[in-house]
Parts: C-alpha cells; structure tokens; sequence
C-alpha cells in the first residue's frame, strides 16, 4: 500500500483488500474534504471496518493510494480506556507537551466530564467512558476523525444524547471525520454525505441535504432512510413489530 501524507482532505483511490480469496474491497475510492463528515453504511462483512481500518494506516497489506492528513485519531465501539490509569491520565495518555493537563481538562469540559477528571475508568457508565474516549481523541486536535461503531455498545437514550454532543463537538473541532455503522438513522443524523459498501463496491454516495436540527419523522429523512434500507436488503415493513 502506498501512503501520503495530505494536510486538508482525505483521498483513497483504488483500495483492495483480499482475505485469502476473498475479495472484501475491490477498486474503492472515496474523498472526505476537511470538515465533512461522510458515514459507511453496509452488511455485516461488508468492508465497512477494514476501509476504516486502511484509512487509520492499521492495515499494511491493503493495495491502493491513501492520502490522509498528518493528525487523525480513532474511536472504537469499546472505549479501550487504561484502567489503571484516572480519567485524566486516559485523556492525555501518550502526550509531552508541558500543558497536557490543562488541554485534557479542557477536553473533558467540552465532553460534559470536568468532575469526572480523577475518576477510575471502572467507575464510569457506558455513556461516560465512551463520552472520554471522544475526549481522548479530540485533545490531539485530530484532523482526521474515524469512528468505528462508536455508539453500537450504548442503551438507546444514551446513543441518542451521544449523537447530540458528537455533533457539537465536530461543529467546533471541524476535523474530517469517518463514521463507520450499522445504523440508518444515526448515519443520516450525523453525516454530510452516506456511503454504501455492497459487495466490495460502492453502491451508493450521496449527500444528506437535510437542515438541521434533524427531526426522524421529517418527510425526507423517512424517504432517505426508505432508499438506503433498500440498498440494504431490509424493508420498514420488517422492521415492524
């Protein structure tokens, strides 16, 4: 895999990706400009998560041309917090500059956790580690964000308060984001753009055009949800109780 180094955007041209002889992606590319933020949407075995994975520069044997900014930083569905560590030492873990503590207390400030900072990790509710792992990711002032389920862990009050503050905080931080899931109406809620991965391709492209505040039961975000949980092999009827 060839990989540059491009300060303002994201660009992958041609990404392949084989396991033994099969082939999970096939000819991929994708752009993400500095501030969008793009969701993959796709079945399980997709590619969704080995695109992603390719992107983060975690998969070497990956083919292709991947050009991402110099900072980026990743949030996996599990916080992965140190627990050994306090909250604030999980923040800024691995960082040297001299005013780390301040810029991770600023952090845990912006995700709703200043009284948090000196709390184990095991202390935390699920909402709570995950909103540190967001914190721990944001501090680096990532130019790239990537998302890896980030929610799929969460009760579904907790991921829709999540929802909320992971649009603030992009508003603010504006870095290039990539957001993998399983689910319609979170890609629509937080995305610019919705892309598809079906069979090693993509599918689909195409950008959200709804105006915030995002409302489920708005005309269009209904019909948008309708198309991709077509391309998706489901239809609403199904998902009726």
């Amino acid at each position: 895999m060839t990989a540059t180094v491009l300060r303002r955007a994201v660009q992958v041209r041609r990404l392949s990706r084989s396991f033994g002889e099969r082939i999970i992606l096939d000819d991929v590319s994708l752009d993400i400009a500095q501030g969008e933020v793009v969701a993959m949407l796709g079945r399980s075995g997709a590619g969704k998560s080995t695109f992603l994975r390719a992107v983060g520069g975690f998969d070497r044997e990956a083919e292709g041309v991947i050009r991402v900014p110099d900072h980026r930083a990743v949030v996996f569905q599990t916080p992965r917090l140190l627990p050994w560590q306090r909250v604030l030492a999980n923040v800024t873990f691995g960082m040297k500059s001299a005013d780390r503590k301040e810029r991770g207390r600023r952090a845990l400030a912006e995700v709703g956790l200043t009284e948090r900072a000196d709390a184990w990790p095991g202390t935390l509710s699920g909402g709570e580690a995950q909103r540190v792992a967001l914190a721990r990711a944001l501090v680096r002032e990532p130019e790239l964000l990537l998302l890896d389920e980030p929610f799929g862990a969460l009760d579904a009050l907790t991921r829709l308060k999540m929802h909320g503050l992971l649009i603030e905080l992009l508003r603010v931080h504006h870095p290039a984001t990539l957001i993998v899931t399983h689910d319609v109406d979170e890609a629509i809620a937080l995305s610019d753009r919705v892309v598809v991965l079906d069979e090693g391709h993509i599918a689909l492209d195409a950008r959200v055009g709804i105006a915030r505040p995002r409302h489920r039961e708005a005309p269009e975000f209904a019909a948008l949800r309708r198309r991709l949980l077509g391309l998706l092999g489901v239809q609403e009827s199904e998902l009726e109780i």
